[in-house]
């Protein structure tokens, strides 16, 4: 009778063993809370990842949209009262992208080729006007470049400039965004750059191409 209970015994803690083992096994190939995550439920805090150049596209040969913002010097600039001039538009992250940004609004205030009586170049940042005397103390030669503000992201919405692939932060932050008008306000060039680089020789061939 002893020897009947004990094999008993035996038989049902193989099964025991063997339902642990296969629940183990069960439990591994389930993904886990985190693996399961797709990169929607984990994407960026800082808006949609969606690129969508649409409304940008949409711009070339047409008259760019009007807007009037504050520089860093305090002026207020209108898109409408530089007509007759050539206009270069940088849309950039401004504070957040340094060097890239930085370095090329430096390029363009060195560069008499896009501020002259025929050329105006405006580099646009959602940065507060506030803020960017930090940026000046860093690196003085911005001081040079035209800086307007627009903090509350009309423009930059209008523009389409916000969902472009340069974009870090899509939805909230251009990225580094180049657009040409001619002196009648007509958008003749568009480029988005993801590389972010210094684009003065291909943007006065561009300017060169005007009549």
């Amino acid at each position: 009778m002893n020897k009947q209970i004990l094999a008993i015994i035996g038989i049902v803690g193989v099964i025991v063993l063997l339902v642990v083992i296969v629940a183990s096994f069960s439990d591994e190939s389930k993904p886990s809370e985190t693996q399961s995550q797709t990169p929607s439920d984990i994407s960026g805090h800082h808006g949609s990842d969606t690129t969508n150049d649409e409304k940008f596209q949409s711009l070339i040969e047409k008259e760019a949209p009007d807007f009037i913002l504050e520089s860093y010097t305090g002026e207020q600039v209108s898109l409408q009262e530089l007509r007759g001039k050539k206009i270069v538009l940088f849309f950039t992250e401004g504070l957040m992208c340094y060097p890239s940004c930085w370095n090329q609004m430096a390029a363009f205030g060195e560069d008499s080729a896009f501020n002259n009586s025929n050329v105006v170049t405006l580099s646009i940042t959602v940065d507060r006007k506030e803020d960017w005397r930090q940026a000046i103390e860093k690196m003085p030669e911005l001081s040079r470049a035209i800086v307007l503000f627009d903090t509350n992201r009309q423009v930059s919405s209008e523009y389409g400039v916000l969902s472009l692939s340069s974009s870090m932060h899509k939805g909230q932050f251009p990225g580094h965004t180049y657009l040409i008008l001619d002196e009648e306000g007509v958008v003749r060039f568009i480029k988005d750059d993801p590389q972010m680089g210094i684009r003065n020789d291909e943007l006065k061939a561009e300017l060169g191409k005007l009549k």
